[in-house]
């Protein structure tokens, strides 16, 4: 039975860190889901289309091709927000869950990290994972990992792009942020990097032995 893992959570979580050392310790493809609202984005920004224009998004998200995951502007903080903008539009998500449902479709299994995985893109998934953090430490993070590529950045600022970004995230009526009902929640407030990533692969590989 493939192993296809499904990683939520909210904005610095820690997720995609831990996607990506779990895809790489199991051997699995990974695919960081938020890349895909951040393309939409880039996309209609490049073309100066408002991030508000719904039948826009959905064209963009209904071309879009992997080759775009590549653009090193999707790590940008301002895609951050934007993506989290056009992933309210119904229409956008609708057209990219076909996407991310071939992608999990990997005979062997997929780690996806999200807002949705386990609620909606990968409800069977073997594996479910919600990874979440105070927005305090979530916006020492994300200062910590803005400085370390050079970018000026506020906390202050910061955290109230993450809080923002919470609340709109959870109160959409498209696929809110949420756990699954059956995910086991980690919190990494307090964990590092090589304790979350212990934490997750027990949780991991209990089920692999089941």
């Amino acid at each position: 039975m493939p192993m296809v893992i499904a990683i939520d959570g909210p904005a610095a979580s820690g997720k995609g860190t831990l996607a990506r050392r779990l895809a790489a310790h199991y051997g699995l493809p990974h695919l960081d889901t938020g890349l895909l609202y951040r393309a939409v984005a880039l996309t209609l920004i490049d073309a100066g289309i408002p991030l508000d224009d719904e039948a826009a998004a959905a064209r963009a998200a209904t071309g879009l091709i992997a080759d775009r995951l590549a653009d090193p502007r999707l790590r940008e903080r301002a895609m951050g927000e934007a993506a989290s903008r056009v992933s309210g539009i119904p229409a956008v998500r609708a057209a990219l869950l076909a996407w991310q449902q071939r992608f999990a479709g990997t005979p062997d299994g997929a780690v996806l990290d999200g807002r949705d995985i386990g609620t909606v893109i990968c409800p069977d998934a073997r594996v479910k994972l919600f990874i979440t953090a105070s927005a305090e430490e979530r916006a020492r993070r994300r200062h910590r990992e803005l400085e370390g590529r050079g970018e000026a950045a506020s906390l202050a600022a910061i955290l109230a792009d993450i809080q923002a970004r919470d609340a709109r995230d959870a109160s959409r009526s498209a696929a809110p942020l949420k756990a699954a009902a059956d995910a086991v929640v980690l919190d990494t407030t307090e964990l590092d990097a090589d304790e979350a990533f212990a934490a997750a692969r027990a949780v991991v590989d209990r089920v692999r032995t089941q």
